[in-house]
């Protein structure tokens, strides 16, 4: 295991600029999940932490050691792509002992660190099988297994889960969460589903446009993000977003739709406004607001509601079962304590919460 701090990093392509200046922190066995939208850095970012991609700015340091001009072999790390990387004339066993076989390691030391990642990834079955033979869970677990028998002293996974099924991706963060568990190895872990960010984390990196948005736990960035992206990246389904002017000490959306809240902060009168709720803090409620039924999606565990207030469409998700069909007219209350408040020309988070009633004028 090994610290690996990412300080002042930029990249740039001839005249395009795809990071910009990020600073990174990622303690020894810490998680760190860097997630955002397609062509936002990330994967760039990890490859130049691998020794990949050259730095054109700042210093990658990991355990320490300044490892920009130090080749990817000598840094001690471990990647695991996307698309598997499998040799297909190699067996599982082979493919996974390769890297210690151009080490010139032992052929025992070799097969007993090959034994023991199968053990630990339930591929003792398959260790004479090609790739070919394998479905796509089984092909992640052999790369997987790869970069385990180096036992390096940091895990790089470039979205290592994109190829597979909806299902499979599920079972199989669980396995790299259980895994990241019991090895205690310093990972980093790219993507761009937030919901696989929110699972796996301890601490998580928003980025966009080569910039670092915002840096916490994942139920900081959930319960306070510092700005409109990250309010409607992070969460699923995602944030509603109204926009409108503080007025009176209440929010008032364009199409005269008010909600009291408590502004405080940066928020003052007749600021133009963006408010934010999340769709399982809106409740039903005889004091909110009239709201008509678009569409009910029954999930089983939830109803996903789908409403029109006013000019804008408001999103709801309820836990208890309802019986609900479109056209239908509801009154709706975003939850007390709940709310968020970004200033809209910055996008910036102002300080506020919403109280629990609300006003339709």
């Amino acid at each position: 295991m090994a610290p690996v701090t990412i300080q002042g990093i930029k990249k740039v392509y001839g005249t395009v600029k795809v990071v910009h200046g990020v600073n990174i922190e990622v303690a020894n066995g810490e998680f760190v999940v860097l997630v955002g939208p397609s062509g936002c850095g990330k994967s760039t970012l990890l490859r130049m932490v691998a020794g990949l991609e050259g730095i054109t700015e700042g210093e990658i340091l990991i355990g320490g050691r300044v490892v920009n001009s130090i080749p990817p072999k000598e840094r001690d790390v471990a990647m695991v792509f996307q698309n598997y990387a499998l040799y297909p004339h190699m067996t599982v066993a082979e493919n996974m002992g390769f890297s210690l076989k151009l080490a010139a390691r032992p052929k025992a030391d070799i097969d007993r660190r090959v034994a023991g990642a199968a053990s630990i990834l339930g591929l003792e079955k398959l260790l004479d099988r090609l790739p070919k033979q394998l479905s796509g869970g089984q092909r992640q677990r052999v790369a997987m297994g790869r970069a385990i028998v180096r036992d390096p002293q940091v895990f790089l996974f470039d979205e290592p889960l994109s190829n597979l099924d909806a299902k499979l991706r599920v079972q199989m963060r669980t396995e790299i969460k259980a895994l990241h568990q019991r090895l205690g190895t310093t990972t980093i872990y790219v993507t761009h589903d937030q919901v696989e960010a929110m699972t796996m984390a301890d601490k998580i990196v928003v980025m966009r446009d080569g910039v670092v948005e915002q840096i916490g736990s994942p139920l900081d960035l959930y319960d306070r993000p510092q700005n409109v992206f990250v309010a409607a990246f992070i969460g699923s389904p995602a944030m509603n977003m109204l926009s409108g002017r503080l007025i009176d000490g209440g929010f008032a959306a364009a199409d005269g739709v008010r909600f009291a809240c408590d502004a405080q902060g940066q928020a003052r009168e007749g600021q133009k406004v963006v408010f934010g709720i999340r769709p399982e803090h809106i409740d039903l409620h005889e004091a909110g607001v009239e709201a008509r039924v678009i569409v009910v999606e029954q999930t089983g565990s939830e109803v996903h509601v789908a409403t029109r207030i006013g000019d804008n469409v408001l999103n709801c998700v309820f836990r208890e079962r309802i019986s609900l069909q479109p056209g239908e007219t509801i009154k709706v209350l975003p939850r007390a304590g709940h709310g968020h408040l970004f200033d809209e020309a910055s996008g910036q988070r102002c300080n506020a919460q919403t109280s629990r009633k609300a006003l339709d004028s």
